[in-house]
């Protein structure tokens, strides 16, 4: 089953999980420091919250798929469409493992097409000062239709 999934930045992790439990009528799936995952299935979404100071922000969208050839596939079709992808990686992000594969659309948003494989007990494979840096590079931005430095302006996954 593939469901979309949402990162939300917001900027106090408690009252998020507590009004989206409420919205949702059922309990977060996964609670960390500073973040917070729901697996609704009505409808399916994969609803993640991180805290971030400035709140209140799109974190980056996303579709979760049931295996690594589903990922493979996706990033595929979408490179066959001319849209720049990061490639297939395997990587540690959102406190999670994961296969996946990113893309921007015109105006900036981040799309990771990903499958689950694992728990992780750390936010990502990489800390920048004391965040965790993981979700799609900034390093190598997609600029679909905007410039390199407006695009690497972003940042996800707190």
């Amino acid at each position: 089953m593939s469901r979309v999934q949402l990162a939300l930045n917001v900027s106090d992790v408690e009252a998020a999980v507590a009004f989206y439990e409420k919205l949702f009528a059922m309990p977060a799936a996964k609670r960390r420091p500073g973040y917070a995952n729901f697996e609704i299935a009505d409808p399916p979404l994969k609803l993640v919250l991180i805290e971030a100071p400035e709140g209140g922000t799109l974190n980056h969208l996303g579709v979760e798929t049931t295996t690594g050839a589903e990922v493979e596939a996706a990033e595929a079709r979408l490179a066959g469409e001319g849209l720049a992808t990061t490639g297939v990686d395997d990587t540690v992000c959102c406190y999670a493992t994961k296969t996946e594969t990113w893309v921007h659309d015109p105006d900036g948003a981040a799309w990771e097409w990903y499958v689950k494989t694992g728990d992780a007990e750390q936010m990502a494979n990489s800390v920048v000062g004391d965040q965790g840096v993981c979700c799609a590079p900034v390093s190598e931005p997609v600029t679909l239709g905007r410039p390199a430095d407006e695009a690497a302006a972003g940042t996800c996954c707190g």
